[in-house]
């Protein structure tokens, strides 16, 4: 399974880059007036659905683009496909690096293989559950910082505003407790770079397609991932897409506490 997600996502992989070198303007639109969508997003979308849909046509697949639907999830029984073809559209439209597509095969609510690729560096970021995590074939782990105020953060934020007080008071808490804070704009990758140890912490709220990959990738090798607020009774922690938290082993707990302080503030 994994080797045939790894070459579907670089073939998709490729089919964005070539869009992108390509066309000196990409044809964008909103989704909901907010949300940018290219016509690369459509056609890496549709690629990939083809070939899983030739390989394993009576596969359930939810993808970004196809207008989803992710209620029911954890309640999935049988095998699922989480696609987003393009992680960071907007980075992808104005010409930065940092896009991934992310490819997520999952069974009985369980996942079981990932890949997420960044087309532009030509890092393929991949696992297996039970079988590790790697990147373009070498075993990932993530760093072994110790303490908060060494650490460097990842995060993001919405398209839609209406909880900017909140996010804000996140960010200027735990801004006041680690090294320094980055926003790079491809949560899939973000992930994966806490897997890596490029970053140490990473939290933000999703979607499932921005994180499923991403999760099994970093869970495999050795990062803590989890939610900074309790989980809804009933909903699997697996698809959660709110208050989620990927850190080094060592920081986790440190920085759930900053940011459960950091919402009790008003």
């Amino acid at each position: 399974m994994l080797d045939f997600i790894r070459t579907v996502a670089r073939e998709a992989g490729e089919r964005a880059r070539a869009i992108r070198l390509e066309e000196k303007g990409l044809d964008t639109r909103y989704k909901g007036g907010d949300e940018m969508v290219t016509r690369a997003d459509l056609a890496v979308e549709e690629l990939i659905t083809a070939r899983i849909r030739a390989a394993f046509p009576r596969h359930r697949i939810l993808a970004e683009e196809s207008a989803p639907d992710s209620a029911g999830l954890s309640r999935e029984t049988g095998p699922i496909w989480i696609i987003d073809p393009i992680d960071g559209t907007v980075n992808y439209a104005h010409d930065h690096y940092q896009v991934a597509v992310s490819i997520a095969y999952a069974c009985d609510g369980e996942l079981q293989a990932a890949v997420v690729y960044n087309p532009f560096l030509e890092e393929l970021f991949e696992a297996s559950l039970g079988g590790g995590a790697r990147l373009n074939g070498q075993p990932i782990r993530p760093s072994d910082k110790q303490e908060m105020r060494r650490a460097l953060v990842a995060t993001g934020f919405p398209y839609i505003k209406k909880d900017m007080a909140l996010l804000s008071r996140r960010v200027s808490h735990v801004l006041a407790h680690c090294a320094d804070i980055r926003r790079l704009g491809s949560a899939a990758l973000d992930i994966c770079w806490v897997a890596a140890g490029r970053i140490d912490v990473y939290y933000e709220n999703l979607s499932v397609w921005d994180f499923a990959a991403a999760q099994l990738i970093a869970r495999e090798a050795g990062a803590c991932y989890g939610h900074f607020q309790p989980v809804p009774e009933g909903v699997s922690p697996v698809f959660h897409d709110r208050n989620i938290l990927v850190t080094n082993p060592a920081l986790f707990e440190p920085m759930r506490s900053l940011l459960r302080e950091a919402d009790r503030q008003r």
